[in-house]
């Protein structure tokens, strides 16, 4: 019983962590870039247009971008050495728990210990979101960074709670920019 409760209590702190993780991401860049000779940017409006997301939400992740920006030492530009572009993505992701639990000691939802039978299926629904961060050197008009944030896209009625979000999400993003600096941690 001891050897249960002790298995048991930390899967479920690690299940429940889980569901909360924040944002999984991922980067790729052109090894051939020059970072360093980037200090200048502004949005490219054609990209953006095509996010399909509602405007007030491009807005919140626009600003975003540009606060991260700012704190890396960039500037605003007309003659940017690099151009920020978004793309989004989101998915449904259903999750199916069988709950099923027979003889000796099981959990469920609504009770811990000793039983037979019981149980059910429980089905949950959450939306798994994907913004991507492109920076296109301006000159070239190659793609020569893009960054990828993942992650659960509640239905955040909160506005404060909503930005928050993408706050979060672009700054776990941008993490990973330049590459140089990530490569050397």
């Amino acid at each position: 019983m001891k050897k249960i409760k002790i298995l048991v209590v930390p899967m479920l702190v690690l299940l429940f962590l889980s569901s909360c993780t924040s944002v999984r991401v991922l980067s790729d860049y052109d090894k051939e870039a020059n970072f360093d000779s980037y200090k200048t940017y502004a949005f490219y409006k054609t990209g953006i247009d095509k996010a399909q997301i509602s405007d007030l939400d491009k807005k919140r992740i626009l600003r975003a971008i540009e606060a991260e920006m700012t704190n890396r030492g960039f500037s605003k530009s007309e003659n940017p050495d690099i151009l920020v572009s978004i793309f989004t993505k989101e998915k449904e992701q259903v999750d199916i728990y069988n709950n099923y639990w027979g003889g000796g000691w099981g959990w469920s939802p609504y009770y811990w210990g000793p039983g037979w039978g019981g149980g059910g299926n429980n089905v949950s629904t959450r939306t798994e979101g994907s913004l991507y961060i492109d920076l296109i050197d301006s000159k070239s008009k190659e793609l020569v960074w893009q960054g990828k944030g993942v992650g659960n896209l509640n239905n955040i009625s909160n506005m404060e709670k909503k930005e928050q979000r993408i706050r979060e999400f672009v700054s776990e993003i941008l993490m990973q920019y330049p590459p140089n600096a990530v490569a050397a941690k």
